[in-house]
């Protein structure tokens, strides 16, 4: 094995999945677009100082470019993943009686316009209860490309959900989101961490990961979030 090429490939996978191209890596990097085009084909060999500005860029620790989670290549966010009308990409739900606010992200967003749609539906429902009153599910097991293969949110989109996610929580006692990958958890992680209100990330085996959130929450079931042995992402 090339662990020049093999690194060079992972950044590709990684980035690919964002959906963001070379000069926007390099950009959020501070390197040379180029640099990173080396880097991507196994011809640079790379700086510690460099590797921990990839991983920065990516919104990921620097072990987990060493991890055995792997991608397909393609770029996600072509157009074609927005031909679904949004209503099928997110749907949500209040359970009155035990006041948990659930939303399911199935496919991608397009960008700042679909985040402030889900922002609006949202806060919406938020605003009728005190704060602190409600528990929010969220779930992106099916957040995946027309391929099946797990996506994660550009930066500029996890970046603006930042603001989201202080709005929202600042409404619940308690919040889970079930994630498609383990490059998801690092992701939410960091808008946890750069929004300051905490949230509970889980990736695991389908089944473990429902129950998980259930406990977590204190409730035996939900609505529109429940066990799928064929999800994209779960192992």
């Amino acid at each position: 094995m090339d662990i020049k090429k093999d690194f060079g490939r992972r950044i590709k996978e990684l980035r690919a999945r964002a959906g963001i191209s070379q000069e926007v890596l390099a950009y959020r990097a501070e390197l040379d677009r180029g640099y990173i085009s080396s880097v991507e084909s196994g011809h640079r060999n790379i700086s510690l100082v460099n590797i921990e500005k990839i991983a920065i860029a990516l919104n990921v620790p620097v072990m987990y470019l060493f991890s055995n989670e792997r991608f397909s290549i393609d770029t996600a966010y072509q157009k074609d993943e927005f031909n679904p009308p949004f209503n099928q990409r997110f749907k949500y739900h209040l359970d009155t009686e035990t006041r948990v606010l659930s939303f399911q992200v199935k496919g991608l967003f397009s960008g700042y316009e679909d985040v402030e749609h889900v922002a609006s539906a949202i806060l919406s429902v938020c605003s009728e209860f005190q704060k602190g009153e409600l528990s929010i599910f969220v779930d992106h097991r099916f957040m995946t490309t027309s391929d099946g293969m797990p996506a994660v949110y550009s930066p500029e989109v996890a970046e603006h959900a930042v603001k989201f996610q202080q709005d929202v929580l600042n409404y619940s006692n308690k919040a889970v989101v079930l994630c498609n990958s383990e490059y998801m958890v690092h992701q939410l992680n960091y808008v946890t961490e750069a929004s300051g209100i905490s949230s509970c990330q889980l990736y695991d085996k389908d089944q473990v990961m429902v129950d998980k959130a259930y406990e977590y929450l204190g409730i035996n079931g939900n609505e529109l979030i429940k066990y799928h042995r064929d999800c994209g992402g779960c192992t």
